[in-house]
């Protein structure tokens, strides 16, 4: 029998990647197990921010949850959006118009002054309520156009040089292995694997 997992998120993409990347345990969203709950993201890093949440539906249903925190951080405009990737420019504002608004404050920007990069930091809160982190980030810079139907999000403007191909013009499964998310979840699933290989999972 697979371990459960709660993930506290109710954003499918992110629990598709997450499902391939640890396809040992039993992935479900905080919806699946019932939960509805607003979680106010007032952490001023990654960090805190997914140890928020994770907290937030441990509180209420114990067990093992995974959360996330993760966002794009563009050198030239001071690091924006950062931690407020997801609310940048409002919540319900299209990530259409978040892209081209990036690269228009962009327009002046050359070469390397456009580097940017996606950070991921996951949280894991165990039964006994101890917490478990790892982080990952991806380099590259931001594109001149919107461009790639693969992504989400910010995936589409940013350029990966390595591969002459924005994030969202990746295969899948290649994204998995080298993104933010996809690095800082297979170092959490090493560790949940060293944790828990010699329990049922």
């Amino acid at each position: 029998m697979r371990r459960k997992i709660i993930f506290a998120t109710g954003n499918q993409n992110k629990l598709k990647e997450i499902r391939a990347i640890l396809p040992t345990f039993d992935i479900i969203s905080a919806k699946d197990a019932g939960i509805s709950i607003d979680i106010e993201e007032t952490g001023t890093s990654f960090r805190d921010n997914a140890y928020i949440k994770a907290k937030a539906i441990w509180d209420i249903t114990g067990g093992i949850v995974l959360s996330d925190d993760s966002g794009l951080e563009v050198d030239y405009i001071g690091g924006e959006p950062g931690v407020y990737s997801s609310r940048y420019m409002g919540e319900n504002t299209s990530y259409t118009i978040k892209n081209q608004n990036i690269i228009s404050r962009l327009k002046d920007a050359k070469g390397n002054e456009r580097s940017a990069r996606f950070r991921a930091c996951i949280c894991a809160v165990l039964e006994d309520g101890s917490a478990i982190f790892t982080e990952g980030s991806m380099e590259g810079l931001i594109s001149q156009t919107i461009s790639g139907e693969n992504g989400f999000g910010y995936d589409p403007i940013l350029y990966l040089p390595e591969y002459d191909k924005t994030s969202a013009e990746i295969d899948p499964d290649e994204k998995n292995r080298i993104s933010h998310r996809g690095k800082a979840l297979t170092a959490m699933k090493k560790k949940l694997e060293e944790i828990y290989e010699n329990t049922d999972c």
